[in-house]
């Protein structure tokens, strides 16, 4: 009787929580899409934006939420079969919360075609859906170990491995540049930059990297052990997440169609210049998540 008791307890401390989750989760993918869901740019994709390069984002997306929610998820648990669950339900969240919003600020109207509100909703539920995974991370109440809830799993946490450093980085790099990449500005700021301009921004990106995680001394952020030198950080991190920003930005101006009939030099000084706040935003992953 007393253990048929404490099982109730416990499942419904479980529903509690993953309702909490979805609750924060909603709360997430607006706070978080909310610059996307109210910019113009990102209305007309929805319009024009090749189908192939959509649905790739579309694909692209999941395995990167099933990723983050296995770290970061609605629910404390190493089990894989949850991470999915919890991917896909930030995803069916990212689509309801940008389809509402989209409705309510009148940009999806009754009169217009399917290809068009489908695409403004399939586009924005993209980064709504990060921000729901997000959420868990910057409005949880705490950052509490991992209990029991995935002990029947047998999958080890896999930590802090280099390639989920990188992968981290990718994250936050890609949700700054799906911020920034469909706007005009970028183009402008390429075109307006000398090779002097475009030097100082690559070695200010570089800098704000690495001192954002390893000299600023912010919360959550690396110490080097006694007796590393500093560049070993600068080659083994800061770098390589430098180069993982810049394919990121490069990613999203090709899906968002802003490198079509460009030159190579435009080509690389757009990407420099988008790869300022993607560098950011990789840096700020592996302070958070």
């Amino acid at each position: 009787m007393a253990a048929s008791t404490s099982a109730r307890k416990h499942t419904s401390t479980d529903v509690s929580e993953f309702l909490t989750g979805l609750a924060r989760g909603l709360a997430g993918a607006l706070l978080f899409a909310l610059p996307m869901l109210m910019t113009m740019e990102m209305w007309n994709l929805g319009f024009y934006m090749e189908r192939t390069r959509l649905l790739l984002l579309l694909v692209l997306n999941m395995p990167l939420l099933i990723f983050l929610s296995h770290r970061i998820g609605f629910e404390h648990t190493n089990c894989w079969s949850t991470s999915i669950r919890d991917a896909v339900v930030a995803y069916g969240m990212g689509i309801a919360a940008s389809a509402t919003l989209l409705l309510i600020l009148g940009v999806i109207t009754p009169d217009m075609a399917p290809r068009q509100w489908v695409g403004m909703v399939a586009i924005q539920a993209v980064p709504a859906s990060i921000g729901a995974l997000l959420a868990r991370s910057q409005l949880g109440i705490g950052t509490e170990d991992a209990d029991d809830d995935g002990a029947d799993c047998n999958v080890a946490q896999d930590g802090s491995s280099y390639a989920v450093e990188l992968s981290m980085m990718a994250v936050g790099a890609l949700f700054l540049s799906l911020n920034l990449a469909p706007t005009e500005e970028m183009i402008l700021i390429a075109y307006k930059m000398t090779p002097w301009h475009t030097l100082a921004l690559v070695t200010i990106s570089i800098g704000m990297m690495h001192g954002f995680v390893y000299a600023l001394s912010f919360r959550g952020g690396h110490r080097l052990e006694s007796g590393v030198p500093g560049w070993h950080a600068l080659i083994r991190f800061t770098l390589p997440g430098y180069l993982v920003a810049l394919c990121v930005s490069l990613y999203t101006l090709w899906t968002f169609e802003r490198l079509d009939d460009t030159g190579i030099t435009q080509i690389v000084l757009i990407v420099i210049v988008l790869g300022f706040p993607a560098a950011i935003g990789a840096a700020a992953a592996r302070l958070i998540l």
